[in-house]
């Protein structure tokens, strides 16, 4: 497998700066040159008062759903903040969205009960609407999530505490960034989240650069993304079979093997 940068093979890597390596690591050891424009900025939420209440009175809870490592992080700060440890409640069973996000919850110390197979809400509903009946759930997420899971849980019969545990900003820089970033040409762009569509909209609309981006073909990590995409008519190129970042690859990998074959970068 090269390790050389592959001319013409410039991606556009989306994520927060905190969470980019992996992603570029793994387009370097590809051969490609990852080009990184983190449009997406993890911040507190406006108040942590709902969520500092609801770490203090972790007992009320059966269920606690994480659905990003991000919401593990602000979960891991505030009980910590709030002297808590959440391994002591004998009852609360965590479910999880991603492999990640079940590594993360492992390393602070809580033993993850449900990881669905497919990495989605869809797929969390599917394994716990037949055992949330009269149950009591926190689901600390990110400001303006979506509601799918939720409703779903309820719909279930479940009772739902849905915390915002933190936001998605804009970086200040990211239209410099991604200005800069398209002075050369940018052979695909990579997105591993609806809010990194959206946001790379925004720095795009605030630098006056037309969106989407012309002649970049997206790669997208799974159906939801997929789904922003298609309403910001942006069609992804690819979508990743396995949503999380090696899947993503493999996406990158599939679209570049199939424009080698055609011969466009040949």
């Amino acid at each position: 497998m090269s390790t050389q940068p592959v001319p013409n093979r410039r991606i556009l890597v989306t994520r927060s700066a905190g969470q980019a390596s992996k992603l570029s690591e793994g387009l370097t050891a590809l051969g490609f040159t990852p080009v990184e424009v983190p449009v997406l900025a993890i911040v507190p939420p406006h108040s942590y008062d709902h969520l500092d209440s609801t770490v203090r009175t972790l007992d009320r809870f059966d269920w606690l759903i994480l659905t990003s490592t991000n919401a593990v992080d602000a979960f891991r700060e505030r009980c910590l903040a709030c002297d808590v440890d959440p391994r002591r409640t004998g009852r609360l069973k965590v479910a999880v969205i991603g492999r990640a996000t079940a590594d993360a919850a492992s390393a602070i110390g809580l033993k993850v009960s449900v990881v669905p197979e497919t990495q989605v809400a869809e797929g969390l509903i599917r394994e716990l609407k037949d055992v949330v009946r009269g149950k009591h759930i926190l689901l600390p997420r990110a400001e303006l999530a979506r509601d799918i899971l939720p409703h779903a849980l309820r719909a279930a019969g479940a009772h739902v505490d849905i915390v915002e545990a933190y936001r998605n900003a804009l970086p200040e820089d990211a239209p410099a960034k991604l200005s800069e970033a398209l002075e050369q040409k940018i052979a695909a762009a990579t997105f591993t989240s609806s809010s990194s569509v959206s946001h790379l909209a925004e720095a795009a609309k605030i630098a006056w650069i037309k969106f989407p981006l012309d002649n970049v073909p997206a790669v997208s990590i799974g159906p939801i993304t997929s789904h922003t995409l298609r309403g910001m008519d942006w069609p992804p190129a690819v979508e990743a079979a396995q949503h999380d970042i090696p899947g993503l690859l493999d996406a990158v990998r599939t679209l570049f093997e199939g424009k080698v074959i055609t011969g466009v970068f040949g």
